[in-house]
């Protein structure tokens, strides 16, 4: 009688729960793109301060309607937040969870606010890792990085970087954000977005020093709504019906971007395979890093005398993901190759970067810079 009724316990089992167990594995493989959406500021933290509103609220409404559109139409893509609720979460935990549940996009949403009393300032502005070409994008870094001001270890935690000194993001021109052709891919699509659906009036994509992309190992952008010290930019993003067009728009622009990208899993070490065309011997040891400074990239390869290497001449080339990442210059000597970007690249290609390789492959510019230190 025993053994009738666990057969019997046995096929209900199998009916019921293994169907479930498995329909649950499979969803969960089908998962293979992973966003973490960072709703800046909250807790003890309440960003810009308007008339009416608070950026922490502000931007917590729309990262919720942006995750919630991903996931009520793209099965496919798992949601991570930063963030659901008011409270303070520092700089370096956003960029821990995006690295641990290793994200292929985080995208941070913040809201601008001008210092001066400039109220007719209007627009939406998409940033991506890199060193600030103006004061202006300077000035709001500085902003985005003051939170680290009310953490209690922010000295020890980040290096004794001082948001409010300009000389501290000096680090910016070494640290460089490798996923950097995707992360301007994507927020030119948000831009495009928030000008044709959410007819917000474009200022455009930028680069400055942001704490909280600085960790991130995926393409990564900071995304302003707008600014919260015009009173008619205010009144749109706490409405219903503004909150809900720039939370379409990301959304719209995370779709077109999810579309065209391959999805890889990045972690924080250089794990990328590269494909390297062969360079020139270099005169100290081989196993001495090679800096050289990236210029531009192509979805196909270029002529050697294309106008789009602006006359420079000599310019070499790798392939990464498919892509086609052009470099001029190449030395063991870190501080030649920083002089030359400065005198003879920098007027040409403003992004200009500095990337490093070892052995002929790429390797981490930070990991580069400190052999580099060590070996002198």
């Amino acid at each position: 009688m025993n053994k009738y009724f666990a057969y019997i316990i046995f096929f209900i089992y199998t009916c019921l729960f293994v169907p479930f167990t498995l329909c649950h594995a499979q969803n969960a493989q089908k998962k293979q793109f992973t966003v973490v959406i960072d709703a800046g500021h909250g807790g003890n933290d309440p960003g810009a301060i308007g008339r009416r509103g608070r950026e922490k609220n502000i931007n917590l409404n729309v990262a919720l309607k942006v995750g919630r559109l991903i996931e009520n139409n793209c099965p496919d893509t798992r949601v991570v937040y930063t963030r659901t609720k008011d409270v303070f979460v520092p700089l370096h935990r956003r960029a821990e969870i995006a690295n641990n549940v290793q994200a292929n996009l985080f995208i941070s949403i913040h809201t601008n606010s001008l210092a001066s009393k400039n109220s007719s300032i209007h627009g939406t502005e998409t940033y991506t890792l890199g060193l600030h070409r103006t004061e202006e994008n300077l000035e709001v870094a500085k902003k985005e990085n003051s939170v680290i001001l009310i953490e209690d270890d922010y000295k020890e935690r980040y290096a004794g970087f001082n948001p409010n000194s300009s000389e501290s993001y000096i680090i910016f021109e070494f640290l460089q954000d490798k996923n950097m052709s995707q992360s301007v891919h994507f927020a030119k699509l948000v831009q495009k977005h928030f000008k044709s659906d959410a007819l917000r009036v474009d200022r455009g994509v930028h680069q400055a020093g942001f704490l909280v992309l600085r960790e991130t190992s995926m393409p990564s952008v900071l995304i302003e709504l707008g600014y919260i010290n015009n009173q008619t930019e205010e009144n749109f993003m706490l409405s219903e019906r503004g909150a809900s067009k720039l939370a379409a728009s990301i959304y719209k622009a995370f779709l077109s971007y999810k579309e065209g990208s391959t999805v890889t899993h990045t972690t924080n070490t250089e794990t990328t395979t590269t494909e390297k065309k062969p360079v020139t011997p270099q005169t100290q040891s081989k196993n001495a890093p090679v800096f050289k400074i990236q210029i531009l990239t192509s979805s196909k390869i270029l002529q050697k005398n294309s106008k789009e290497f602006k006359g420079l001449d000599a310019v070499d080339y790798y392939k990464e993901n498919g892509i086609y990442k052009y470099t001029y210059g190449e030395s063991t000597d870190y501080n030649r190759i920083l002089q030359l970007k400065r005198s003879k690249v920098d007027k040409k290609f403003k992004d200009a970067f500095i990337i490093s390789f070892k052995n002929g492959k790429k390797i981490n510019i930070n990991q580069a810079i400190k052999e580099f230190k060590q070996n002198r």
